[in-house]
């Protein structure tokens, strides 16, 4: 009897510290069931704050090259105007340079006038003597150099009027000539680059 009440304890301690060590495992287990939750919680949060986080630095990004796009065509915009604003006064500074240089280059017009006219009024003898040649290089060197400046002289001969290039101041009856052609050019005209710095003078024929 006495022997079956000491195996009974014996069993009941085993039983009794089975149980301790399965209540140890299911602890055991619990704790890492709830470290494994924490974890994954953890990380998942972690995700989350680093997603925000992207956002966040994608809008910033956003939002910056929104501002270089409208500081970029600010400057564009600034340097267009610019550039605008340059060419109008550079065009402005040549034009008023031109009508300076118009009001003088007319002037010298009737020089080159007279020249011609003495010249067309040497005889055939003089022609050759030093002093005509010397004022025939002379005429030639002026003329060169109001070419070189940008003064040409106009062909009115024979062709049609217009009146923004001729002045007609005699009108002739001519069968050699069509209707409204400069038969005879009575003053030459002159142009300075695109513009009208001396009228022809001319005759219109019919």
């Amino acid at each position: 009897m006495i022997f079956l009440k000491t195996n009974l304890k014996k069993g009941s301690d085993v039983m009794s510290k089975k149980n301790e060590n399965i209540n140890e495992e299911v602890k055991n287990a619990e704790e890492t069931a709830e470290d494994i939750k924490d974890t994954e919680t953890k990380e998942e949060a972690s995700k989350e704050t680093e997603e925000t986080k992207e956002a966040a630095a994608d809008d910033k990004i956003a939002e910056l090259e929104a501002s270089v796009a409208d500081w970029k065509d600010k400057y564009q915009r600034l340097m267009a105007e610019f550039e605008n604003a340059r060419k109008r006064t550079a065009k402005e500074a040549t034009q008023r340079y031109d009508m300076g240089a118009m009001g003088v280059l007319e002037k010298l017009l009737p020089v080159i006038d007279n020249f011609e006219r003495g010249l067309e009024a040497v005889s055939e003898e003089e022609k050759d003597s030093a002093f005509v040649k010397g004022i025939e290089q002379i005429y030639k060197q002026f003329v060169t150099v109001m070419e070189d400046v940008g003064v040409t002289p106009m062909d009115a001969q024979g062709k049609e009027f217009d009146a923004n290039l001729h002045n007609a101041v005699m009108h002739v009856e001519d069968d050699e000539f069509g209707e409204n052609i400069v038969a005879e050019e009575l003053q030459k005209g002159y142009m300075y680059k695109e513009n009208v710095l001396r009228h022809s003078m001319v005759k219109v024929a019919n």
